[in-house]
């Protein structure tokens, strides 16, 4: 059975203020459409609410008894609706944004900078997972959008390409390498490399497309984080591959990144969303602004 909300805000009005008139005054009702929604309302239930003379408005014993639960329906109402404004406001006083770890290093610092001057009452939330993490906080509403690898989508989430972004062998400046322009992987051969582990989509991307000739290397170390392998080449114990942006995400130091070729293999970053779901305005700008910060990233590395 459908709830007659407009009939039963009638019924309760009428019935705290004695009249039809008084009623009608304040739902800004003409007195016959309030009839009309009186005995809407008792059609529907098959019973007689209201007793109307020429002085006063008297409820019948079934008005009696539905008054204070037609009462308890409207205050349970309003104070979902004020929950859900509250809701709502919190909601945008925050935008939650997952994040790539070398790429929030990296581009978050600035980006958030200038959001804060744009928006100096909204909270950011930076979820700094991995591909797969990142994925499944947006899928689940914990994020808005994504910076990710753009890899097999899943059916309900968008990705939009933005920029690519090689990969870099990162050398300390006291081992063989560190003067060298460029390299291809078989000059890799023999070497101590750090490996990522393969639960990352760094590691995938780069196995797919070195095939069987990734077998042909030594790779003597194996971490979960870009940052530590990173920090293992610092020690000077090996060469790690890693994105070209990861070296900005630590204090390079002694450190340098070298151009690999024969194959050349990049990443493609971009941003995954919701299908079908619209963006707050706050979280289209920050939206915005990671993705020129991430296009000018790799472009100054080019230049």
């Amino acid at each position: 059975m459908r709830v007659d909300v407009l009939g039963l805000q009638a019924f309760v009005s009428i019935a705290e203020r004695g009249s039809f008139h008084a009623a009608a005054s304040h739902l800004n009702l003409s007195q016959t459409a309030l009839s009309h929604r009186i005995r809407k309302l008792e059609e529907s239930l098959g019973t007689t609410l209201l007793l109307r003379t020429t002085r006063q408005v008297s409820l019948t014993p079934a008005g009696s008894a539905l008054l204070p639960r037609a009462r308890k329906i409207f205050e349970e109402l309003g104070a979902a609706i004020d929950e859900a404004r509250v809701d709502a406001a919190d909601a945008e006083e925050e935008v939650a944004v997952g994040c790539l770890p070398t790429i929030a290093v990296h581009c978050m610092p600035s980006v958030i900078a200038e959001f804060a001057r744009r928006y100096p009452a909204v909270r950011v939330r930076v979820h700094d997972n991995s591909a797969s993490e990142i994925a499944d906080k947006v899928q689940s509403g914990q994020a808005e959008f994504g910076v990710t690898i753009v890899a097999a989508n899943r059916w309900d989430l968008e990705l939009k390409p933005v920029v690519k972004e090689p990969f870099v062998l990162v050398s300390h400046r006291s081992m063989p390498l560190a003067r060298s322009e460029s390299l291809t992987w078989a000059q890799l051969q023999g070497l101590p490399l750090v490996r990522i582990s393969a639960e990352t989509g760094n590691r995938i991307l780069i196995d797919d497309a070195l095939g069987a000739r990734r077998e042909a290397l030594t790779w003597r170390y194996e971490v979960q984080r870009v940052i530590t392998a990173v920090s293992l080449v610092r020690s000077a114990i090996g060469y790690a591959i890693v994105p070209q942006l990861a070296l900005d995400s630590v204090d390079a130091g002694e450190l340098v990144a070298i151009p690999l070729r024969s194959p050349s293999i990049s990443r493609t970053l971009g941003i995954v969303t919701r299908k079908n779901m619209l963006l707050r305005p706050a979280a289209r700008d920050l939206l915005a602004l990671v993705s020129e910060a991430l296009r000018n990233s790799v472009s100054d590395k080019d230049a």
